[in-house]
Order: structure tokens, then sequence, then C-alpha cells
């Protein structure tokens, strides 16, 4: 076609992505309410036990690539524990990692000992990836477990993401005598934040076992926290060693390295801390996912008990129908955010405080929607933090029909241990 030949094609075209630029209107409402809705930003408030408290996880076995250390050239690198990397995630999709994949990481990544397999956990389970062995350095055996997540990167109405303000902070010290050796948040070159501590495992040191920590967020939402302890275990063992087998800078380097912010883009975006940004159709910004609680409360529940049936809603409560052989057991958690306002009102002069600030009350009485013979048994617990964990159990398999047993499946002491469960701290908030 000659070149001063019209082509009445393209007044066509011309016309038509006029005619489109000039419809196009966006929905300001919908913006604006987005803008209010991402703008309440609340920030995460988490104990040094997050990782430690999943040990007793049961293992889980997900299928995906391999996931090989590697000191940045593409080769592979001896059992050291390595130098922290700059941890940017790819644009791609990351293969999943599995629970085998995790503990072969965290072998890799220790100096030179003796490594048993603990727990662990994949990336496609309903709670962040986890990995849990006894490393033994010549010294004494000593229990090291980390835990990958996700924190949600800024609130979306131009606020930076600040790992600073994500990551656990030292705790407030509520009774004296009653806090860690040490704790200090410290900013690394790459922008992460980490927050280092050295304490007990019973904050009132009614025992020797000591339990390390390092909880680290990147500047790209990547969290990892580990713990260990000088104890073939957190709890339940005798000491076998004066101090747990890492230096605080061994920790350090371990939950700065590279592989661990791969595991974290691997999490499925169902599994992940669910974002400031996500609300309910109510707007509400602030609830636990029900998805989680519910993984939290089935993995919690005594040996001996058959789970009959479970659901949980969007967020803040889940619930879990039991039966031990004697009949069924209705059981519930309700978790909230910053309630600490509310402590005056919730726990009266009776209220038991931990050594860690946590408030206890227990309540026995009759069911609250009427079942014939239903008794209701409930923990109430608060952190420091505001955070608000409760678990009831009934007699009955429903709250609204009739008691099938004497009392529940589950006893005060047992349903106190579920809501003082440290699993709670990897659900976020």
């Amino acid at each position: 076609m000659p070149v001063d030949q019209h082509d009445p094609f393209e007044d066509r075209l011309s016309a038509a992505l006029h005619q489109a630029g000039g419809a196009f209107d966006a929905d300001r409402a919908a913006l604006a309410a987005a803008g209010r809705v991402r703008g309440r930003r609340l920030r995460l408030r988490r104990r040094a036990a997050v990782a430690g408290g999943a040990a007793g996880l049961a293992l889980v076995g997900v299928g995906g690539a391999l996931l090989v250390p590697s000191d940045g050239d593409g080769t592979a690198r001896n059992g050291s524990v390595a130098a922290a990397g700059s941890g940017r995630p790819t644009a791609t999709a990351v293969p999943a990692v599995s629970a085998d994949e995790m503990v072969r990481t965290l072998t890799e990544l220790l100096p030179e000992g003796e490594v048993t397999r603990g727990a662990a956990r994949g990336t496609n389970g309903a709670l962040p990836p986890f990995a849990q062995v006894v490393f033994d350095d010549g010294k004494g055996a000593g229990s090291i477990s980390l835990l990958v997540d996700r924190v949600t990167r800024g609130s979306g109405n131009g606020e930076a993401f600040d790992p600073a303000a994500e990551v656990t902070p030292c705790p407030e010290m509520q009774l004296p005598d009653a806090g860690p050796d040490s704790c200090v948040t410290q900013t690394l070159p790459d922008g992460s934040a980490v927050t280092l501590v050295q304490g007990y495992e019973y904050p009132d040191r009614r025992a020797d076992t000591k339990a390390w920590s390092a909880d680290l967020v990147t500047p790209a939402g990547q969290r990892v926290s580990v713990s260990e302890w000088n104890s073939p275990a957190e709890k339940g063992e005798p000491v076998s060693r004066p101090e747990p087998p890492l230096t605080l800078d061994q920790l350090k380097t371990l939950a700065a390295a590279q592989e661990w912010r791969r595991v974290a883009d691997a999490i499925p975006e169902k599994t992940r801390k669910p974002s400031p940004a996500t609300s309910d159709s109510a707007g509400d910004t602030t609830g636990f996912g029900g998805r989680r609680i519910l993984a939290v409360l089935t993995d919690s529940l005594p040996d001996g008990l058959e789970v009959v049936s479970s659901d949980h809603q969007e967020t803040e409560f889940a619930y879990a129908v039991v039966d031990d052989g004697e009949g069924r057991s209705y059981v519930q958690v309700n978790m909230q955010h910053d309630m600490s306002d509310a402590a005056a009102e919730l726990y009266g002069s009776d209220a038991e405080t931990l050594p860690d600030g946590t408030r206890v009350t227990t309540r026995q009485g009759p069911g609250e929607k009427g079942g014939e013979g239903v008794v209701m048994w409930t923990v109430d617990t608060m952190r420091a933090d505001g955070r608000r964990v409760v678990v009831s159990a009934f007699n009955s398999g429903s709250q609204t029909a009739a008691a099938t047993r004497p009392e529940p499946a589950l006893t005060v002491a047992q349903l106190r241990e579920i809501a003082l469960s440290p699993q709670w701290e990897v659900l976020g908030g």
C-alpha cells in the first residue's frame, strides 16, 4: 500500500481509542472506601515464643520442587550457617516447599553436628511452614525450631512498610525478674528488622530450660522466627547443656538466610497472614482468620478425641464436635484483637495473672442457648497485648440440643492448656 494512501482502519481505531478514553471513569466512592479500609492498619504483636510454640505440630508432607541451599553462585553449600542475603521475592510463581525440604534446608544451614528430625510442615498446609530438629554439636542436644510466614506489605494508602513495626517487640516487664535476660531489636543492612531474645521457657524460671529466639521481618514482608532451647524439647525434658547450641549471631544469620525468603514466597495466599486491608462484609479489619483458628484448635486437642465435624466463620470463631467414645462434645474458640480496654470488665479480682501478664479466668455453668441439661465450661484468657482467646466445651454435640453426656469431653485443665497454647501466636494479628 503506498505510504500516502488513506487507511480507514486507522481512523476507526483512533476514534475507538478516543471514545474509550473519554468514557473511562473510576468509581471514586469505591476507591475512597477501599482506601479507608486499607488505612486501618494494625501492628503485629507476637511473643518471642512464636516459632517454638508450634513444636508439637504433626508432620505434614507436601510435594514440591527441591529447595537447594547455595552460596549465591548456584553451587551447593556445606552445612554451615549462611551469611544474610538481600531477600527480595521474585515476580514468578515459587514452587511449593514440602515438610521434608523444610527439615533438609534447616539441617543444611546448621553448623556441623548431629541432627535428629522432629515435626515439620510444608507451605501448603492450613498453617505456615515449620521445621523442628534436635541438634547436637557434641556438647549436648538442644531443640531448634523455625517458622516462616509473610506479613502484608504496607496499608495501601501510601504508608511505607516498616519491618521494625512488624517484628516481635521486646516484652514489657510485668513482674520483677520475670522477663528475659536480654532483648534487642536491630536493623540489618538490607533493611530487615530482627528481635533477639535470651530468656527462659518459663518466665518465672521454675526450670533451668533456656529459650533463645530470633524473629526477623524483611522489607518484602517475609518473616522468619527461630527458637532454640538447651534441652532436647522445649518442655518436659531436663536441660542437656548450659546454653542453647547456637549463639545469638548464629540465630540471626540463620533467620536471615536467603532460603527462608523463598519459602515465604511459596506460601499460598490463602495461608498467609491476613492483610490489614482485607475485611469482611462489614468492613472489619481486625479479625483472625477462622480457617486458621480451626487448624490450631484441632491440632491442640488432647489425644483420644475423634473430630466428628468442624466449621468456622470467616474471622474470629471456629468449632469442632469431638467424641471420646462416651458421647459428643461441642468445643469452640473465639479470638479477638486489642481487647485491653475491656479487661477490667472481663477479668475480675479472682482472675489469675501469669508472669508474662496473661490474664486467665474460668467459668462453669449452664449452656447459653437453652439445650436441655447442657453445661458450658470456659477458660477465658487475654495476653498482655490485648489478644483474647476464649475456649469453651459443652456436654452436647450442639449448644441447642439436649446433653449427651454428664460433662464435656475436655477437662478445665485441658481447655486451659489449649487457650494458653503458644500455637495461637502463629496466627499473627
